[in-house]
């Protein structure tokens, strides 16, 4: 892809957020869109040995990790995301497979409560491509997180998706691109086949 350079042994896809209780928040329909987007960016990133990072909002069953105040105050309330419940668990169609890593986080930004960083650096990755729910919360945090962390950041459109279209479009449209690339799954595809098999 004519202006946009990464290497395969330095590049992770990071699907973030995709967890039932979550996704069963988007609109009608919005599910079997984004589960059979992400399926086609997964399988590419699979058969490119391009390593997949799965991230998760988990909290322990009494929520000491939230306090009185902020964002995540009506998580504890509610006892939502515990770990081991259903709720938290991800999506069907999105499973990790077998040396698929799972990262937990604590806050709306991948990095934040979370060993994402060291992963990254130990990996020796500085491009990073982003794929989740929602296009508003996870990903365009994560995003800015990883920007002033010096990493290089791709967002997969269509494998983005929020409980409001217009909050989705805004993101990917006018927010996003102001700090990094966004393309389409495709466009992702067609980059992968360009770098040609794994070295």
């Amino acid at each position: 892809m004519a202006g946009f350079n990464f290497k395969k042994t330095s590049a992770a896809l990071l699907v973030m957020d995709c967890q039932e209780d979550i996704v069963s928040d988007l609109p009608v329909g919005e599910r079997e869109r984004l589960m059979a987007a992400l399926q086609k960016a997964l399988y590419a990133a699979r058969t490119a040995a391009i390593p997949i990072i799965h991230i998760v909002v988990q909290f322990r069953e009494t929520h000491p990790e939230i306090g009185s105040r902020g964002f995540f105050k009506t998580i504890k309330e509610s006892g939502g995301m515990v770990v081991g419940s259903p709720g938290a668990e991800i999506c069907r169609e999105v499973r990790p497979q077998p040396g698929e890593l799972i990262i937990t986080k604590k806050r709306i930004g991948a990095f934040t409560g979370s060993d994402l960083e060291q992963i990254l650096r130990s990996k020796c990755i500085d491009t990073i491509f982003l794929a989740g729910v929602s296009s508003v919360g996870v990903v365009e945090s994560t995003a800015r997180q990883a920007v002033d962390m010096d990493f290089d950041i791709v967002v997969l459109s269509d494998g983005c998706a929020d409980r409001d279209p217009k909050t989705n479009e805004a993101a990917l449209k006018y927010l996003i691109p102001r700090i990094g690339r966004v393309i389409s799954i495709d466009t992702f595809i067609a980059a992968l086949d360009e770098l040609g098999a794994p070295n």
